[in-house]
């Protein structure tokens, strides 16, 4: 059998079977040493798929960097089939702060397609896409909630594509939310070209927490083999299906002093029930928040002190709403479990 020819990133080969890291220049820092994009290229012995996973496009989003590392670590390029871009952190900047925004105080994921002679974040917007979106047919890209929120991890995507859907549910977050798409986005600027994408959001600005972690690796892997990309039969299947919804809703503060969540993310809520206690200072003059429709909590504000309009609940929609509680029960008790490969475990 004839050798896979190597893949070709930045003008830098990568051979078929191994992992070979490319680092692409970006630009010189005001200190002048050099800023680059680091990505690492696990090129499979067998030809398949071409897809890439990135994190951190806000600095401040670091979950996926952790996700990517331990994904990186299960496989091995030599039993592999297609070709998979790492990307673990792409604004490098906002990393390096601990900042959402690139130095010049734009929003990288408001800069797509970007340009070769425009603003810094312009440059790495087109530099991420030209390099790397481009030669891929699929996209997963992982985000978290801003500083003092956390988003329960659940699949993003865009409407009317079967194919996308059908991989989104068996990434196996609890839930997938077919979600609109926002000017200069990477979502947006990749559907226009082909490409489709799976959005992951997970867990907390510049935090860990281990559900969200285990969500992504087991997804990431998941979709992998959906693709025919590697086997993992010791993966199984999803534990239940996702929560599905086209429509959610942020409640937020009617009043600013101390706020007691009454639910959190996960929990399923019904329309009317109190969510949320916000008080002065003293504990008086109390306001209740309650739920404005049936569905899931996928989002929540970790910081109690508030102001009046913070957003402090976010909702997912459901439909059909009898067995939420039970599907995420088994999700959370897969995912927590140990239904998981060992860290070091090869695929």
């Amino acid at each position: 059998m004839a050798r896979r020819t190597a893949f070709n990133l930045a003008g830098k080969s990568a051979p078929a079977g191994q992992a070979t890291q490319i680092a692409l220049p970006v630009s010189d820092l005001s200190a002048g040493m050099q800023a680059q994009l680091e990505a690492r290229v696990y090129h499979g012995a067998k030809d398949g798929p071409v897809i890439f996973v990135s994190a951190a496009i806000h600095g401040d989003e670091i979950i996926g960097t952790e996700i990517i590392r331990r994904v990186m670590k299960k496989l091995n390029p030599r039993r592999m089939a297609g070709t998979v871009i790492f990307v673990p952190v792409v604004n490098m900047y906002g990393f390096i702060s601990h900042s959402r925004y690139l130095p010049d105080r734009r929003d990288l994921n408001r800069s797509f397609p970007g340009s070769e002679r425009g603003s810094l974040a312009s440059q790495l917007a087109n530099i991420f896409y030209t390099e790397i979106v481009t030669k891929c047919e699929l996209g997963i890209d992982i985000h978290s909630a801003a500083i003092h929120r956390y988003n329960l991890p659940q699949i993003r995507i865009a409407s009317g594509n079967a194919k996308l859907k059908k991989l989104a549910i068996e990434f196996g977050a609890p839930a997938v939310i077919e979600a609109p798409l926002r000017d200069g986005s990477l979502r947006e600027i990749a559907k226009s070209d082909g490409v489709d994408m799976l959005l992951l959001e997970a867990g907390e600005g510049l935090r860990f927490d281990e559900l969200s972690v285990l969500t992504g690796v087991n997804g990431i892997l998941r979709v992998m083999r959906q693709l025919g990309m590697i086997t993992a039969k010791r993966l199984g299947k999803i534990p239940a299906p996702p929560a599905q919804t086209t429509k959610t809703a942020w409640l937020r503060a009617s009043r600013g002093g101390v706020c007691r969540l009454q639910a959190v993310s996960g929990d399923a809520v019904k329309n009317g029930q109190t969510l949320a206690i916000i008080s002065d200072i003293f504990g008086d003059d109390e306001e209740i928040i309650t739920a404005s429709a049936d569905g899931i909590i996928i989002g929540h504000a970790t910081l109690p002190i508030v102001n009046q309009g913070d957003a402090i609940l976010h909702i997912a929609e459901v439909r059909i709403f009898a067995n939420v509680e039970e599907r995420m029960d088994a999700i959370n008790d897969a995912m927590m479990g140990n239904e998981m490969l060992d860290e070091d475990e090869l695929i």
